[in-house]
């Protein structure tokens, strides 16, 4: 039997994950153990708080930790905000990795989230997972975050940081917030709509993640998102065609910047970040979806 652990498991992607394996789960092939911040319920769960150093034994035994937790970036970022933000993923990950550090026998991989935030705003430049950080709050929270896991790598688990894009699903996540404004013929381009957006559909996720379990040679940063990025005003188009509505009404970046704070804006819907997924792809990773209107029209 195969023990998966896994940390942000009530999240969007931690849930497609564990629904991912329920044939393998009810076939006994499969056990996922959830670190939750609640009071464990069960064997299943495992209580934990991401601020406070676990003891090793407590994370022993298991085959692959897969940790996707984190405050969520949504939202205005007034100075606590960014402290949760920063907080939840460099000290939560530091304090896991450390004690999977410690563990004896060792898990084979570790794979730890982290997000194409850690480009910064690029304009039309490639990036890819050798592209150095870019400069705002986002770059610095991915950079400690990645640099967070080294603990574990440097005690010879395989750590794989998974930098997450776009996540397109109808269970949540930014498609989910777009729908109804698209859906009532209100949508429109964001700010200018020649920014770059690096979407991936959820089972993309879900199969990267799984294809990392299983592939030993990878390692490092490892850009998780769709092979064909859009700009925002292309997007914009192909999503209103999916939903049969006009997209006649763009956000200009002076509500945004009200609605979120220029920074919040600035740095997630008016960032420009055209990532390629070169070492997922190089390593056999075939994506069901590498279209844009054939991923929405698939959720929509």
């Amino acid at each position: 039997m195969q023990r998966l652990l896994l940390s942000g498991a009530s999240g969007l992607i931690g849930q497609a994950l564990s629904h991912s394996f329920k044939s393998q789960l009810d076939q006994g092939e499969v056990e996922i153990v959830r670190l939750v911040r609640s009071p464990a319920r069960d064997a299943t769960q495992i209580s934990w708080d991401p601020l406070t150093p676990l003891f090793p034994a407590a994370v022993a035994g298991f085959d692959a930790v897969i940790h996707l937790a984190g405050e969520t970036v949504v939202g205005r970022w007034p100075p606590a905000k960014k402290k949760a933000i920063l907080d939840s993923r460099a000290q939560g990950t530091r304090n896991l990795a450390s004690a999977l550090a410690q563990t004896d026998p060792k898990p084979r991989v570790l794979i730890s989230a982290s997000a194409i935030g850690f480009y910064g705003n690029r304009g039309d430049e490639i990036l890819r997972e050798d592209s150095p950080s870019g400069q705002g709050f986002l770059p610095e929270v991915c950079s400690e975050w990645e640099s967070a896991t080294r603990t574990a790598s440097d005690a010879g688990i395989r750590t794989v940081n998974v930098r997450i894009g776009v996540v397109l699903s109808n269970q949540g996540g930014a498609l989910s917030s777009m729908l109804k404004p698209f859906k009532l013929g209100l949508g429109g381009r964001i700010g200018s709509g020649q920014q770059w957006l690096s979407w991936i559909h959820v089972d993309d996720i879900v199969g990267g993640i799984r294809h990392a379990i299983n592939t030993a040679e990878l390692s490092g940063p490892v850009n998780l998102v769709a092979p064909n990025p859009a700009r925002n005003a292309e997007f914009t188009k192909i999503l209103a065609s999916t939903l049969h509505r006009p997209a006649f009404f763009p956000v200009p970046k002076f509500a945004l910047h009200l609605a979120l704070g220029r920074m919040a804006a600035d740095e997630i819907l008016l960032s420009s970040q055209r990532v390629e997924p070169q070492k997922l792809q190089s390593s056999g990773y075939s994506f069901q979806y590498r279209d844009l209107r054939t991923a929405l029209e698939n959720l929509i």
